[in-house]
């Protein structure tokens, strides 16, 4: 569970990252710092949502599962939330997106070249977030084996983003298609949270893969259940639109999984290629959705997946048990989850 105490520890060091300012490059600093939620519009200091942090917060608690001081890995964990909100500012820009976490977003307000710019440097800020971990006393060649594998996790993302992109509009895409996709760009970030938290903390290479393993899987079925809920999720909870998924024409497992139905493919593919979509025929797709039984479906993978992640998690062997118990309710909590 992530406590008010871990909010502070984890935020703490990722304003440790960033470096002293001159005044005429400050605004670059405060942008990044607007989408972490530290600023307001007129960049103000302020606190607003910063996300879930659940992906810092993977790696210290798989750091203390494998017998490590999570203060050593605060670093990690803040370079792991910089460079995920370094991709949030790019993907808006990718996808055209207004807002995030409920505010505009920083290309709408400050234009594209500087959000572009904004990502750049909130990258490179992640990375001097890691080399901090040399100052909490990790080995050298420990410390150049976490900056190798989390460039690594960093291509396999734009990875995925390059999927994601390629992938719109493509009628024709396959679950499998899908599923490669996500691994690179959701749930290569979270299994690189929990693997390299474990380096961090000292584990053996059963130990770092076996939890490598349990994020990647809990990653999957993270973003599954979120398919579910961009749905049918209900909007007083999740915050956003009832359907908001099928207004913007995504292709999520549930509709994959439709279109795979012969006798519905027509059918959901015309609606699919329409420019958007009216609540009638939103609601033309939710009946299709239902009468494949889509929701079951995927809900099944995702519990698939999530499963896959306990057995990964079981096979450690050893370890702190209260960190092994907090992952394993960290993963028991997304199935089934309604936000």
């Amino acid at each position: 569970m992530l406590t008010t105490n871990s909010r502070i520890r984890i935020q703490d060091a990722m304003r440790s990252a960033f470096p002293a300012a001159e005044q005429r490059v400050a605004r670059f600093y405060q942008m990044q710092e607007y989408q972490l939620g530290w600023r307001n519009e007129q960049l103000q200091p302020a606190s607003y949502d910063p996300g879930k942090l659940l992906r810092p917060l993977l790696a210290l608690l798989a750091c203390r599962a494998a017998g490590g001081q999570p203060e050593q890995a605060l670093p990690l964990a803040a370079g792991i939330q910089l460079i995920h909100d370094f991709s949030l500012i790019h993907d808006d820009i990718e996808d055209n997106s207004d807002t995030r976490r409920g505010r505009p977003t920083v290309w709408t307000i400050w234009g594209l070249a500087q959000g572009i710019n904004t990502g750049d440097g909130m990258f490179v800020v992640a990375h001097l977030a890691l080399h901090q971990l040399a100052e909490r006393g990790l080995p050298a060649e420990v410390v150049l084996e976490v900056l190798k594998r989390f460039d690594q996790t960093i291509l396999t993302i734009c990875e995925g983003q390059f999927l994601d992109i390629s992938f719109e509009g493509d009628l024709s895409i396959s679950e499998a298609d899908y599923l490669a996709m996500i691994s690179r760009k959701t749930a290569a970030l979270v299994a690189a949270a929990a693997g390299l938290g474990a380096i961090v903390g000292g584990a053996d290479q059963a130990t770092a893969t076996a939890l490598f393993d349990f994020g990647q899987h809990m990653g999957l079925a993270f973003q599954i259940q979120d398919d579910v809920l961009g749905i049918w999720g209900d909007p007083e909870v999740t915050g956003k639109p009832f359907a908001a998924d099928l207004y913007r024409r995504k292709l999520s497992l549930p509709v994959i999984h439709a279109l795979a139905s012969s006798d519905q493919r027509a059918a959901l593919a015309e609606l699919y290629r329409q420019s958007e979509l009216s609540d009638a025929d939103v609601q033309q797709v939710l009946n299709i959705l239902n009468g494949t039984g889509s929701r079951g479906y995927t809900e099944g993978v995702a519990a698939h997946h999530h499963q896959r992640s306990l057995n990964a998690l079981a096979s450690v062997a050893g370890g702190d048990q209260s960190a092994l118990a907090e992952l394993r309710s960290i993963s028991e909590g997304l199935v089934g989850r309604r936000r």
